[in-house]
């Protein structure tokens, strides 16, 4: 046999693996990083789906009547005609009194 035969063949063979490699290996890791990356976007989707759908139960209340009178109560201070407001002052610090040393 012709040394350069099984020279070529295996050049031929390690080619031909090469191929296969670049054929089939890195687009099935191509394919599995892109499905990692649909199912996070998936997720992602869900937890906004979720939020957004809480939003819009709070827009819903907010424009309920007796939220926009708490509301308006609680933030603005209003009342009602008719109505006294009163507001609670806190006490303020107690102060220590003390008498002035004289020298």
């Amino acid at each position: 046999m012709n040394p350069w035969s099984v020279r070529l063949r295996i050049a031929a063979f390690a080619t031909l693996f090469v191929f296969v490699l670049f054929a089939f290996v890195y687009p099935a890791r191509a394919w599995l990083a892109q499905r990692h990356q649909v199912n996070q976007v998936r997720r992602d989707l869900a937890v906004l789906d979720q939020q957004n759908a809480e939003l819009q139960r709070e827009a819903n209340r907010l424009q309920t009547p007796a939220e926009i009178e708490r509301l308006a109560r609680l933030r603005f201070h209003m009342v009602k005609p008719g109505e006294q407001a009163y507001t609670v002052v806190p006490e303020g610090p107690a102060t220590a009194t003390t008498t002035p040393s004289t020298p």
